[in-house]
């Protein structure tokens, strides 16, 4: 027998989560079906920073100014935006927090002092405010649920406020760390799925685990439902209301890549099970697509025999590394190519030159270049400080050993850190200005005054190397669709339906990674947008809603 609910939702990570309270809320039965054995996905692993222009946290500030400011920032950075769907996201990300935040145990506090990401556009908040961070949340209200949130192993017992990065000046004392890990208090991205999920369990919303959605059921022109397949068997689940795709990016599936993204994606950075699954699934019933040559980039690294339990390569965002003093990124020729402490996102577009004369990526493969007084000094992914290095670090006695082991020409890669190491002891970076933007030292060494957080010589040996590829947080081209979340024909016309929310959906802020939280921001507000709105439709052979 089939079941039967209001709102069907395809996958159980942020935005899916959200969307099913919302959904609840507004009136509906929900089925929350997630396909893995484990739910929150990609948010999960995240640094659970959530971006939302106008939101109640900010002091001293009017919310519509702000989100006056947001649509001045994202149209300063890209002319090919939907402005309905733009616009739904900054005039609501403000509410959707307000509403989270009183209807589940999600908390959030400022950022204060977190840059935007383009400083020298119009409408950046150079001071923040607008990316919010998450309290820590207690995993033992889950219960049973607890240990079915996805991890990438540890887990953190931070807020990110508490660290360097989010401006503290010092870590939580041993005994903090000790106690909540006892309490199993949880941060980042851990908290943000925790409390929705807490929000979903508290209205009775089990999520389905295992359940792989196969087909949408199409019927008069409507989708009405989902064949699953479930404890080994086929089965369907009928949609009264509507069925919301939220099902997250493909930068784990290597066709979809390779036919869509305009630069090589080796590596990403969020769990293997993002291979496009609800994308395939709407294009079949005839989604169009939207923003599909673009993803959440960002620089990665693989440490030698770090993987996902499905044995695939785990790789890791390249954040502060490449920021901190007493380092430089080459390319194969031993040359610099970049402002290495820019956004890392907007970097993307320096490891995607492309060379005609060599048919190559002229930046890829890349190197980060650091010295003896860096290793000792600063963490290297998780590698505390110190002289000790794993093998997939690459060290060297001096500067031409190390360009043998990379294998780039030894007198140039001299030359690059000679000219870097002078203009560095000047404190001007006249190649790629490094430094003259105040987010390149915010993710620097922020101990050292001025452009010191980010510019230092390389004059220590020994000498280290570690390969960078080109990876990314998720890809943001989707399906297409309205203000609403409602996923559009190629003609521009509704799919009867179906929604499409997250990663899944073409980026409402484009290829646009407009700060800390830039990804976290819309996912929740579209699940709040269009869990509301599936919930109080009627999902009638040729309904209009």
């Amino acid at each position: 027998m089939d079941d039967v609910v209001d709102v069907v939702i395809v996958g159980a990570g942020a935005s899916g989560l959200a969307a099913a309270v919302a959904a609840h809320d507004a009136g509906a039965s929900v089925r929350l079906l997630e396909k893995g054995e484990k739910l929150g996905g990609t948010a999960a692993i995240s640094g659970g920073v959530v971006w939302a222009p106008g939101n109640g946290h900010m002091t001293g500030v009017d919310p519509a100014a702000d989100q006056k400011g947001a649509l001045d920032y994202f149209h300063a950075l890209s002319d090919t935006l939907d402005d309905d769907v733009l616009g739904a996201f900054v005039s609501q990300a403000g509410e959707a927090i307000a509403y989270l935040e009183t209807s589940t145990p999600l908390r959030f506090a400022s950022l204060a002092g977190y840059p935007d990401y383009y400083l020298g556009r119009p409408g950046a908040r150079p001071k923040g405010g607008r990316a919010l961070d998450a309290d820590l949340f207690d995993f033992n209200i889950l219960g049973a649920w607890r240990d079915k949130v996805f991890t990438s192993g540890a887990v953190s017992r931070l807020m990110l406020r508490e660290t360097p990065l989010g401006g503290a000046s010092r870590l939580p004392p041993p005994a903090e760390f000790m106690a909540r890990a006892e309490a199993d208090l949880r941060g980042f991205g851990q908290s943000v799925v925790g409390a929705l999920l807490a929000g979903c369990l508290a209205r009775g919303i089990e999520p389905v685990l295992c359940a792989p959605v196969r087909r949408l059921i199409v019927e008069h022109d409507a989708v009405t439902g989902v064949e699953i397949d479930a404890a080994g068997a086929r089965r369907r689940v009928l949609a009264r209301r509507g069925v919301l795709l939220a099902t997250g990016g493909f930068e784990w599936n290597r066709e979809l890549v390779a036919n869509f993204l305009k630069g090589p994606l080796t590596h990403p950075a969020s769990p293997p099970g993002n291979t496009g699954d609800g994308l395939k699934l709407a294009q079949r019933v005839g989604a169009a697509l939207g923003n599909m040559t673009s993803a959440w980039w960002a620089p990665t690294m693989t440490a030698a025999g770090d993987t996902w339990p499905d044995g695939s390569p785990r790789s890791t965002p390249v954040l502060i590394e490449r920021t901190l003093p007493g380092s430089i990124m080459v390319n194969r020729q031993g040359r610099r190519f970049c402002n290495e402490a820019t956004n890392y996102s907007a970097l993307a577009g320096a490891f995607h030159q492309f060379d005609p004369n060599t048919y190559a990526y002229a930046n890829l493969p890349a190197w980060l270049i650091f010295d003896g007084a860096y290793k000792t000094r600063y963490m290297v992914g998780q590698i505390p400080p110190g002289p000790e290095a794993p093998d997939w670090i690459l060290r060297a006695d001096d500067l031409g050993a190390l360009a043998e082991r990379i294998g780039c020409p030894a007198a140039t890669l001299a030359d690059t850190v000679a000219r870097f190491n002078a203009h560095a002891t000047a404190g001007h970076d006249p190649d790629f200005q490094r430094g003259e933007s105040a987010y390149d030292t915010f993710y620097g060494d922020r101990s050292r005054p001025g452009v010191a957080g980010t510019l230092g010589a390389l004059t220590t040996p020994p000498y280290y190397a570690i390969e960078i590829t080109m990876g990314a947080l998720g890809t943001n081209g989707g399906v297409k669709t309205d203000a609403l979340g409602r996923a559009l024909d190629p003609d521009g016309a509704v799919i009867a339906g179906l929604y499409a929310v997250g990663n899944v959906m073409a980026a409402p802020t484009g290829s646009v990674y407009a700060g800390a939280g830039g990804t976290l921001g819309p996912a929740l507000t579209f699940g709040c947008i269009a869990g509301r709105h599936a919930a109080r439709r009627s999902n009638q052979p040729f309904a209009k809603a």
